[in-house]
């Protein structure tokens, strides 16, 4: 992970820090500040490989460009997805600017002038290989600017894959090589039109992305006692038994791996010296078990000692 933010070089220097940065990691960019006095970014970036970047990037209000003498230069080709949380505008060279609503994606080739208006905005990027993208999505080539509305068959799978590869980029080059490959599929379907045709494409990239966002989703509700596979299934618009033959895939079910992550949650707070105070039932509670004498049994089953051992260990350790 790169970072760069304002703050972290002088005021003079800001411009030509923010042109490196872009360029080196991102693309090749040129930017002027709406007001040069208060002008503030805060950039990121993750490399799933050398040509394939996840990122994010909060401007304040700022005009940008790919002009002609720039890709004289550089020779780029790629291409940018971005995600923004305010509207902008977009303008191909020779175009009438678009206008872009929050949350919509565009696909913008490198290779093409263009020009952009951005008022303060939290972007979120990806560069993409164009040759390894247009090898799975053809119709790629077809327009130098995609624009696909957020509500576009496919298009929260892709946002939310890339959204957690920002959260929880993968460690090890096997972990960032399968993320990459996903990551791809999903952009395939997107822009193919995500037809059945596409889908079958890309089916195990689909189920493996949609699996990631199911497991996220559920580790944000573990407290919730209620909260099951028929909640889970109408958040992402599936149906239960999809969740369950999507978790099938790795050998679990869908209630073995909320257990187990309640579990985990359960363990990590009574090994805390920091929940110290908490009682055993109320740490089993804040994990999400509503039944003591079933999680005594079920965290003793997984870790082969009761949770007040563990506390025991904790406070030894403590004093």
């Amino acid at each position: 992970m790169q970072r760069l933010s304002t703050y972290d070089v002088p005021a003079r220097d800001r411009l030509s820090y923010l042109h490196d940065f872009v360029a080196r990691h991102v693309a090749g960019l040129r930017f002027k500040p709406a007001d040069s006095d208060t002008f503030a970014f805060d950039l990121a970036a993750y490399f799933l490989d050398e040509r394939t970047t996840v990122g994010t990037a909060c401007y304040s209000a700022v005009l940008g460009q790919r002009p002609k003498d720039l890709l004289a230069v550089d020779g780029r080709q790629d291409y940018l997805m971005t995600i923004h949380t305010a509207d902008y505008e977009v303008a191909m060279e020779g175009k009438s600017p678009l206008v872009i609503k929050a949350g919509d994606i565009t696909l913008v080739n490198e290779g093409e002038a263009m020009a952009f208006a951005l008022p303060a905005t939290l972007l979120k990027v990806v560069s993409l290989d164009e040759a390894r993208l247009a090898a799975i999505a053809p119709r790629v080539r077809m327009h130098a600017l995609h624009h696909i509305p957020a509500e576009a068959a496919g298009a929260s799978l892709l946002t939310g894959y890339a959204d957690l590869l920002r959260a929880a980029s993968p460690e090890t080059d096997t972990g960032r090589r399968l993320a990459g490959s996903h990551l791809y599929d999903l952009a395939a379907l997107v822009i193919q039109g995500a037809g059945a045709d596409a889908a079958e494409q890309v089916r195990p990239s689909l189920g493996a992305a949609r699996l990631e966002l199911v497991k996220t989703d559920i580790l944000r509700h573990l407290a919730d006692p209620e909260f099951g596979v028929a909640d889970v299934a109408r958040r992402h618009g599936v149906t239960p038994r999809y969740i369950q033959r999507l978790f099938g895939q790795e050998g679990l079910t869908f209630s073995e791996f909320l257990r187990d992550a309640r579990l985990d949650a359960a363990y990590n707070a009574l090994g805390s010296a920091g929940s110290r105070a908490a009682t055993v039932s109320a740490i089993a509670f804040d994990a999400g078990f509503g039944d003591l004498s079933h999680f005594n049994r079920v965290f003793r089953q997984r870790f082969g000692a009761t949770p007040r051992d563990i506390r025991a260990a904790t406070l030894r350790r403590c004093q």
